[in-house]
């Protein structure tokens, strides 16, 4: 099995970390599209959010305002999109919890659309 890219988030050298506390980091690599992005990941594996400890639900609800407060600052986004995927069907890829912190801004083609709008459509209806 690779090593978890998430554990060691200073072994890939196009990813930043942005800030830390005790149980989290917020990392971000140069987005081409989603500028500003990144994820908050606790430092402990942890495969979903529904196994993150009490700590790490606490440092993770410090660490949204810390990169909300820098964001609002450095690039004055008009919204947010916010989330975690979990597990394949979920759309996760990488088997670490971390949670999508996205600044939206006004400009974009898809402004106005939340992370459901794809989900919604009549195309992804279950049939069963």
């Amino acid at each position: 099995m690779d090593p978890c890219i998430l554990c060691s988030p200073e072994a890939d050298e196009e990813q930043k970390i942005i800030f830390e506390n005790g149980s989290c980091y917020f990392v971000q690599k140069d987005q081409r599209i989603l500028k500003g992005s990144g994820l908050i990941v606790p430092k402990s594996h942890r495969t979903t959010v529904f196994d993150l400890s009490k700590e790490e639900w606490i440092d993770t609800q410090e660490m949204i305002q810390q990169v909300k407060s820098w964001l609002d600052e450095t690039l004055q986004p008009d919204g947010y999109n916010i989330g975690y995927n979990c597990y394949e069907t979920g759309g996760q890829h990488i088997f670490h919890a971390h949670m999508h912190i996205i600044p939206r801004f006004q400009d974009e083609p898809h402004a106005g659309k939340g992370i459901r709008h794809w989900l919604k459509q009549e195309e992804n209806k279950r049939h069963i």
